[in-house]
């Protein structure tokens, strides 16, 4: 009887230790930190975009030049002059409004040069993170950098540095 318990429970053992599943953590803000190649595509996304910025504040100077003059000429202006100076204000906010939706918009230039630059050196983070996982056996690999109401990881479990070392770069 004892052995047949004994049988049972370790069936029982080895049946739930089966489901068990694994874990492991990744930092990608500290991944992607270790790659030069992320950050000179990060660098010369800032730079562009602020070139850009510079463009379109210039532009929106020009507006607001041209309403303060309309505004102080606007007691001397005839009604046709009046007409004629609000359509260039409209017809400027309105190139300004194409300007930022050209660089900035949601299909802008900034959209389409991130997607050029960064979206491959995330797609090779994200490839070498799932053959870790398939190697491994990890059932779910949790981002550490946005998973924000984890208050404690142990470290034992963070695969950071196994990520780096897959994409060739040792830490």
């Amino acid at each position: 009887m004892k052995k047949l318990l004994l049988f049972i429970g370790l069936f029982f053992a080895i049946a739930l230790s089966s489901f068990a599943q694994k874990y492991a953590l990744v930092d990608m803000e500290y991944i992607l930190e270790n790659i030069p190649s992320y950050e000179i595509a990060n660098q010369e996304l800032e730079k562009t975009g602020k070139l850009w910025q510079e463009e379109v504040e210039n532009m929106q100077k020009d507006v607001q030049n041209m309403y303060k003059s309309f505004q102080a000429n606007l007691a001397s202006l005839s009604a046709n002059e009046k007409t004629k100076r609000e359509n260039a204000i409209v017809a400027k906010e309105s190139e300004l409004q194409a300007l930022r939706n050209k660089y900035f918009g949601a299909e802008g230039e900034m959209f389409k040069r991130r997607q050029s630059l960064i979206e491959p050196i995330q797609d090779s983070v994200y490839n070498a993170i799932k053959e870790i996982a398939l190697t491994y056996g990890y059932q779910a690999i949790i981002d550490r950098a946005s998973a924000t109401s984890m208050i404690f990881a142990s470290p034992d479990i963070d695969i950071s540095n196994d990520v780096l070392a897959k994409l060739g770069y040792s830490k």
